[in-house]
C-alpha cells in the first residue's frame, strides 16, 4: 500500500479519537516530549541525535532535515508533517512508515499526542 493511502486509512481510524480530544497543551506536551529526548533534540539549531532535530518539524516535508541520514523508508514516504499526519505517525510510527528506523512504539493516548503536537507546533 502506498504511504498516502496508508495515511488516509490510519487517519480515518483515528479520526473519531482526534475529533473527541481537546486542543493540545504545549506545556504538557513538553513534559511528554521528555520521552523523545533520548533520540531527538528540539532546540533551534540543535544537533541531530539518533533521530533528527525536531525544531520546526510541523509543516516540514518528511526526510527533509538537511544532513540527517534518513532510512530509505522515510526518504520515500513523501509526507508533510502537519498535525493530522503527526497524529497518525505518533500513534504507531511503523504502521505509517513501514521500515522506519524509529523503534518507538507510539503514544497511545490521543490527548498526549495532541499535547506533543501542540508543543512541536510552537517550535518555530
Amino acid at each position: 500500500m502506498k504511504i498516502a493511502a496508508a495515511v488516509a486509512v490510519l487517519a480515518i481510524a483515528v479520526s473519531g479519537t482526534a475529533a473527541a480530544q481537546s486542543a493540545g497543551d504545549p506545556v504538557k506536551g513538553e513534559k511528554i516530549f521528555v520521552r523523545c529526548k533520548a533520540c531527538h533534540s528540539a532546540e533551534k539549531d540543535g544537533a541531530d541525535k539518533l533521530g533528527p532535530n525536531l525544531w520546526g518539524v510541523v509543516g516540514r516535508a518528511s526526510a527533509s532535515e538537511e544532513g540527517f541520514n534518513y532510512s530509505p523508508a522515510m526518504k520515500g514516504a513523501g509526507l508533510k508533517w502537519d498535525a493530522a499526519t503527526l497524529d497518525v505517525y505518533l500513534t504507531k510510527p511503523a504502521a505509517l512508515v513501514p521500515g522506519t528506523r524509529m523503534a518507538f512504539p507510539g503514544i497511545p493516548a490521543a490527548q498526549d499526542r495532541a499535547d506533543v503536537i501542540a508543543y512541536l507546533s510552537g517550535l518555530k
